[in-house]
This record gives C-alpha cells, structure tokens and sequence, in this order.
C-alpha cells in the first residue's frame, strides 16, 4: 500500500513539474521590405520575419535551440521572465552571458516556474533587437481564473528605414527630432 501511495505521490510530483518543449532557432539574415519604402538587411529566425511566437504551458521547461548564422554573437533574453537559478542568462551579451559564436550553437534552458503571461524572447547583443530579433514568449495558466473565447497576440514594433547599425549619429538625432518633435534639446 505504501508503495502504491508513493507511486501515485511521484506521478503527481512529476505531472507538475510540466513538460520539456523544444523550440530550434537558426538566427540569420534576410532581406526583407516592412516599410514598402527600402529594402535591408535584418535578422530572422528559420528564414522568417516577423518570428513566429514561442507557446508554453505553466510549468514546462523551455529547451530553445539556437544556431547563429550570423557574422557576429548572439545572445538572447527572456524579458520580464524571472530567471531563477539562471540569472546567467538575464542581461546583455559580454556583461552576464558570452554571445554564441558565429556558425555554433547553445541551447537555452528557460524554466518557466509558475510563471504565466505575456512576455518576449529578444536579441541581447549589440543591435539584434533592433535589427528584428524578437519574438512573443507566452506562458498559458493551465487552469485560468477566467474562461474566454481565444486569446488575439498583437504585436507592434519600431522599424527603422536602414538597419540600426548602418545609423550614423546625425541619423539618430534625425529620427529622435522626427519622434519628439517639441523635446528641449
């Protein structure tokens, strides 16, 4: 009887603990057009852009792959998530974390403990996230306080005419005056 219970006990421990869901990223470059003014160089993920959002339930541990096919470090973060026991993996590339080389690869693993919501899964390294290196990160309630009909994600974005490192300092203040036209300077 004891070892009926125990068995049931590690059974319940272990449906807890959630999944393990695997998501491959191979980041590069694409040329793409968003503005249907010009076309430049931003980065993608699996050859796409915008990237496709990244779905988990409560409880389940993220195992995200990602291969650089850049020319440069990558490093991701996962904004707004708690990185319990992995706080390596919560700051800017060369700060707390290496990027990931060019042409290798690292597998971030993300425990979502408990965590629910809205977040995102952004580059980290110099100008990724600028350049599009960004995607939804949601986290769904396994038993929601609320019932409701379907969830809409609507995503926005800046989206600059040329890529972000191309920018020169006079462009910046351009763009910076154009955005707050009546800021005292």
């Amino acid at each position: 009887m004891l070892l009926l219970l125990g068995i049931i006990q590690l059974f319940g421990i272990l449906r807890a603990l959630g999944a393990r869901v695997e998501v491959d990223w191979d980041v590069g470059y694409l040329n793409i057009s968003r503005d249907g003014y010009s076309t430049w160089q931003a980065v993608g993920v699996n050859g796409r852009q915008p990237i496709a959002p990244v779905y988990v339930d409560e409880g389940d541990t993220l195992l995200l792959n990602v291969h650089n096919s850049l020319d440069k470090p990558v490093s991701l973060h996962s904004h707004g998530l708690f990185q319990r026991n992995a706080t390596y993996y919560d700051g800017v590339g060369m700060v707390t974390e290496c990027g990931i080389p060019p042409s290798e690869s690292f597998t971030y693993v993300i425990d979502t403990g408990g965590q629910t919501g809205t977040f995102w899964i952004h580059g980290h390294y110099g100008s990724e996230v600028a350049n599009g290196l960004r995607a939804p990160f949601i986290i769904r309630e396994k038993a929601p306080a609320v019932q409701y009909d379907e969830d809409v994600l609507i995503t926005l974005e800046d989206w600059l005419q040329m890529p972000y490192d191309s920018m020169g300092a006079e462009e910046e203040q351009l763009r910076f005056d154009h955005l707050f036209p009546n800021y005292p300077t």
